[in-house]
């Protein structure tokens, strides 16, 4: 898709998103447009249908919500309405506690916790700008999982609002998720043989 032209000084919002054609999948961070394009592999799709499964299982009858991509999550900047937002991204899976955040929309706001699954084409965003992104928003809990070596790396938000270092997990482990300390998640299954 050819976005219509703007001028150079001017960034995309939320609400111009709103108005792209249906179909095609975008991110808007700090007013760049990025493409979505291609579509995820077997061994991705496999990695967040385990994830999701795990993670929705748990939460039945429990106040926290998890969405799957495509979802779209909002960040607008303090006193921003989200139309004006600069930034809206479809994470892999996010988990939301507060139901106020939700809308028929997406999410406005920074969930609970966000999971991106690296693909070839999306690692470099996901691993700088997006960790950078999540924890300027607030993110409590961010998850990276690589597929293709089979290890999870976990960023917690501490008091100061920055991401503590990471801890990395690989599919021998069953790590704790940390906003919600009874579940863990048996990364065995996660990565398990895809065909």
């Amino acid at each position: 898709m050819a976005l219509p032209m703007r001028k150079e000084e001017l960034k995309y919002t939320y609400g111009d998103y709103l108005h792209w054609p249906e179909g095609e999948r975008w991110e808007i961070i700090d007013g760049v447009p990025y493409d979505m394009s291609p579509a995820p592999t077997g061994r991705h799709q496999g990695v967040a249908r385990e994830l999701s499964r795990q993670i929705s299982n748990f939460l039945l009858g429990k106040p926290c919500t998890m969405f799957f991509s495509p979802y779209d999550v909002i960040l607008p900047e303090a006193g921003e309405d989200a139309e004006d937002s600069e930034t809206v991204v479809q994470p892999d899976i996010v988990v939301i506690c507060d139901r106020s955040k939700r809308t028929p929309r997406g999410c406005v706001g920074a969930p609970d916790m966000v999971i991106e699954i690296l693909s070839p084409s999306t690692a470099a965003k996901d691993q700088n700008i997006k960790k950078a992104l999540y924890e300027r928003a607030g993110v409590r809990e961010f998850w990276l999982v690589s597929p293709d070596k089979s290890i999870v790396t976990v960023y917690l938000r501490n008091e100061s609002g920055k991401y503590n270092l990471p801890k990395t997990y690989d599919s021998e482990d069953k790590p704790t998720v940390n906003i919600l300390p009874e579940l863990t998640i048996d990364l065995a299954l996660v990565f398990a043989e895809m065909p």
